[in-house]
């Protein structure tokens, strides 16, 4: 987390990573477009943006474990979670943590592979012309069909701030963390079981949806950004919280075991265990199945024989 925050820092706010200069054509009308001003003048600013993305699921994910915790009765049922041998974990505390912890490490990686993508491409916004403002007789263009490519970066002879973040449009950094945003919050959807309401999951994920919609309307609409740079950013959000969802919290927002933790019962040995290994390949029934963990703990080095060769491979 700490070397994520720390990258995240170094694409947003230094030069350790400079932008690059891809070139354009003189008189391109894609890039001609007029300048709309400052990203804090615009409808969807970036200070709503990311503190939208920020509050919204937090407070999602804390009022959804919350509601599930109380009036979930198998919830109550839950033991404490022990840590080793001196740290007791409530179970709604441990997961609380666990999705904002995950979350938030989603959050600085989108960050941080939005930025790597446009520092690499070095794509114009645009309006990157208008703040360009390049001497078109200086640089000998012609009217079209007779332009020619410009790759020298002291052709423009505007700001350089503003030539530099209208170098960084793929792909868009504000769709890429809107898309992250409502696919991890989605999980809701997941977690609860609503009974008589068809609708509530496709109501809660079309409000979710909405928001993250109409910030990439806005950013075309304003000439912050292309079609493709807002496309590219939501597949970039959507696929890193599919992977972190799926990879990392799946088990948990169905409310599964946990794999891996043997318990002192042989109940949940058994569960874990099983009478069919982790590929789905059948396995041969064993009277260790039926034995605790102490009692095969207090099981005795012996030769394998045919019997007890079966037992080895239903254990496996």
């Amino acid at each position: 987390m700490a070397g994520t925050v720390v990258l995240a820092y170094h694409f947003e706010y230094s030069d350790t990573f400079p932008v690059h200069f891809q070139g354009f054509f003189c008189y391109d009308n894609t890039l001609a477009k007029p300048y709309p001003g400052p990203e804090d003048s615009s409808r969807a600013p970036p200070v709503l943006v990311y503190s939208l993305v920020t509050a919204v699921p937090t407070i999602t994910i804390l009022v959804g474990e919350l509601a599930a915790f109380f009036f979930q009765p198998t919830r109550h049922k839950e033991k404490t979670i022990i840590s080793g041998e001196c740290c007791y974990f409530n179970p709604l505390l441990r997961r609380m943590i666990r999705f904002l912890g995950v979350y938030s490490f989603g959050l600085f990686t989108t960050t941080i592979f939005a930025n790597a993508g446009q520092v690499v491409t070095g794509n114009q916004t645009p309006h990157f012309l208008s703040v360009c403002q390049p001497n078109y007789t200086v640089l000998g263009c012609q009217p079209p069909p007779g332009t020619i490519y410009i790759t020298d970066k002291a052709a423009c002879t505007g700001n350089p701030l503003l030539v530099t973040a209208a170098c960084k449009a793929f792909p868009s950094k504000d769709a890429a963390l809107s898309a992250y945003a409502v696919a991890y919050t989605m999980y809701v959807t997941l977690v609860f079981q609503l009974k008589g309401s068809r609708l509530a999951k496709p109501s809660l994920c079309l409000a979710l949806l909405g928001p993250a919609f109409l910030v990439g309307v806005v950013r075309v609409a304003e000439y912050r950004n292309h079609w493709s740079d807002v496309l590219a950013g939501f597949l970039t959000g959507g696929a890193i919280a599919i992977f972190l969802v799926s990879v990392l919290c799946l088990r948990l927002f169905k409310g599964g075991k946990r794999a891996g933790l043997l318990s002192q019962h042989s109940d949940t040995f058994k569960t874990i265990l099983g009478r069919r290994s982790f590929l789905g390949l059948p396995c041969v029934d064993s009277s260790l199945d039926k034995l605790s963990v102490a009692q095969v703990r207090d099981i005795p080095d012996a030769p394998l024989h045919n019997s007890s060769s079966s037992s080895v491979y239903s254990l496996i």
